[in-house]
């Protein structure tokens, strides 16, 4: 039986009144903070790796052993991050981790002035930085829900994915573009100064989080952990998006893999195109952030998630048919980028909307962090999956398969109750109880 929305809690004088979400100066700041950081991390995935070739001449194998160095918090850190960010100020989480990154490519920009940047030291750094986004990543997420009233939900992830997305376009552009105007090492210092930015605009927040009240004897972190696992395993919507989530970023590493060999080896594409054909996507994404403020109100969230999935994941199925003249190859390819990503961002603010409405205070940075760990474990096994079936059954045909594997994440959520979900966002749902709780979680207080 769902409990009442935090909303129905003793009203805090201190908390932006029900007016417009962007006269809530808080959440401009947040919204400033969070697209610098978003501008800082996506630039310095570029930067890192062109000062490990430029600066350091690095092989093909210390390359990638560099990226996924940076990557792999993303699998070791995130359940430790969410339930780190469940009993503390998402504001001081996020001013603790950007003042962090600017402090390690900094160190990474004056080691490379100085001739004393070795691979050792950038490999350690990388995931330093890699670390501390995973930390920020759920926190800006978890503020969200503590700082703006519940109907402003999908209206601030849909700000806040549109800046992520026009990140994810500007920053590695920015990051070659400065690379190549100054240095690499001074690129990494230009990459520091946007998490200063961010961590200017964050540390303004002034308004009182909502949270949840810290028990007397704190269990152990294992047990908080498994407090977020057993939530979402255990919550109906959740566990669906969970294994929707897993579904598609598999299929999705797979078929990039086999996409990014077919592109060059079987359309015979330039390199500079293959980078316009993946780039696409990004402007579809900030359409769909857009409208996703308004779609979901309109038409029932369930039913935009269902559509947005099957169209955006859908569009692929196309390129395997793709033969001749890049007259018509090119611009097909650009088309299928940009709906991909208008409806993949469509399906990535509805959900959030949906994850963040149905979590109690208490564990929304342990569901955010348990969704994530699920779905980007599987992405090695995908990337792996998609070469075997590229090297078996040829690049054409691998490409249909995998491309076909991702409407396996629409079809999970159309026999789902995620299908049914209508135009308004469901409640909180319970938490199952665990032993030894001295208080709810749902239990609010202001900080």
């Amino acid at each position: 039986m769902p409990v009442p929305p935090a909303s129905s809690a003793e009203p805090n004088p201190r908390r932006p009144a029900p007016s417009g979400l962007w006269r809530n100066a808080d959440f401009r700041r947040l919204w400033v903070g969070q697209t610098a950081s978003q501008l800082g991390e996506h630039a310095s995935l570029v930067v890192l790796p062109l000062l490990a070739v430029l600066t350091l001449h690095a092989s093909a194998g210390q390359l990638g052993v560099l990226r996924a160095v940076g990557q792999a918090p993303i699998l070791l850190l995130s359940l430790f991050a969410g339930a780190w960010v469940d009993r503390w100020r998402t504001r001081t989480t996020m001013v603790l981790t950007d003042v962090g990154r600017a402090l390690a490519l900094a160190a990474v920009a004056a080691a490379g002035l100085l001739g004393g940047l070795g691979m050792p030291g950038l490999l350690a750094l990388a995931f330093a930085v890699g670390a501390l986004s995973v930390f920020f990543d759920v926190a800006y997420q978890a503020s969200l829900v503590r700082l703006v009233e519940r109907d402003h939900l999908v209206r601030g992830n849909s700000a806040l994915e549109g800046s992520r997305s026009a990140a994810q376009i500007g920053g590695p552009a920015l990051g070659g573009a400065l690379v190549s105007l100054l240095s690499a090492p001074i690129a990494a210092a230009s990459s520091a100064g946007f998490f200063a930015l961010s961590f200017l605009s964050i540390r303004r927040i002034r308004g009182a989080e909502t949270m949840p009240e810290r028990p007397d004897e704190p269990p152990p972190i294992r047990l908080r952990i498994y407090e977020g696992l057993r939530f979402v395993v255990g919550d109906p919507v959740l566990r669906v998006v969970c294994l929707a989530s897993a579904a598609f970023q598999f299929s999705f590493a797979a078929m990039m893999t086999v996409y990014l060999l077919f592109l060059p080896r079987e359309l015979h594409l330039s390199g500079t195109v293959v980078g316009l054909a993946l780039a696409a996507a990004g402007p579809g994404a900030l359409l769909g952030s857009l409208l996703a403020a308004r779609l979901p109100s309109r038409f029932g969230h369930g039913t935009v998630l269902v559509c947005a999935a099957t169209l955006g994941d859908g569009v692929f199925l196309c390129v395997p048919a793709l033969h001749g003249a890049s007259a018509v190859t090119i611009p097909a390819l650009l088309t299928a980028g940009f709906v991909f990503g208008f409806g993949g961002q469509l399906v990535n603010v509805t959900v959030m909307a949906v994850r963040q409405a149905v979590t109690p205070h208490g564990l929304q940075g342990r569901a955010a962090a348990t969704i994530t760990f699920a779905g980007m474990g599987l992405t090695p096994l995908g990337s792996l999956a998609g070469g075997f079936l590229a090297g078996e059954w040829g690049l054409r045909t691998g490409l249909l398969v995998t491309a076909a594997g991702m409407l396996l994440s629409p079809v999970v959520m159309a026999l789902s109750p995620l299908a049914r979900l209508g135009r308004e966002l469901p409640a909180p749902h319970d938490l199952p109880p665990a032993a030894g709780r001295t208080r709810s979680p749902d239990s609010i207080r202001e900080t």
